[in-house]
């Protein structure tokens, strides 16, 4: 899973090192890479294991395919994504549309989500975080447990 939160900068060329716990877990699902697109809900780029787009695009696919929710899905998810592989140091090259889809210019937070993660411009995250720990608190009632975890 992808967990914790980690800040990294773009070098001189325009790369940023990936945390190695991301690394890790990309390269047990056998990619060496993320496909990253601008995340529907907040000004930052959504990064998802390749499995992970393809249920997606899956879901997609299942759509009537004359429903215009189908064109609608598949441009704002599959056309805007970007298959970024890591080079020989861990290292991606986030296109300039992405960045400043997230406002970033040259420090970014790499925000574990569990099975995706995401990238956000760090001052943006952090009044993010602390808008979305008053909801959480505010809405903790509506997040249940799975029978099995009870104990």
């Amino acid at each position: 899973m992808f967990l914790s939160t980690y800040e990294n900068k773009l070098d001189k060329k325009g790369r940023v090192s990936v945390p190695a716990s991301f690394r890790s877990y990309l390269s047990n699902t056998g990619y060496n890479g993320i496909v990253c697109f601008p995340s529907f809900n907040n000004q930052s780029i959504e990064a998802w294991p390749q499995d992970r787009i393809e249920k997606i695009s899956n879901s997609i696919d299942s759509l009537n395919p004359f429903d215009e929710k189908k064109d609608y899905f598949a441009t704002s998810i599959l056309s805007e994504s970007v298959n970024l592989q890591f080079d020989s140091e861990g290292r991606i090259l986030i296109t300039q549309k992405l960045l400043n889809h997230a406002n970033i210019k040259n420090s970014m937070v790499f925000v574990g989500q569990g099975k995706t993660f995401q990238i956000w411009e760090p001052k943006n995250f952090e009044k993010f975080r602390v808008s979305a720990r008053k909801k959480s608190n505010a809405n903790r009632a509506n997040l249940k447990w799975e029978q099995k975890f009870n104990n």
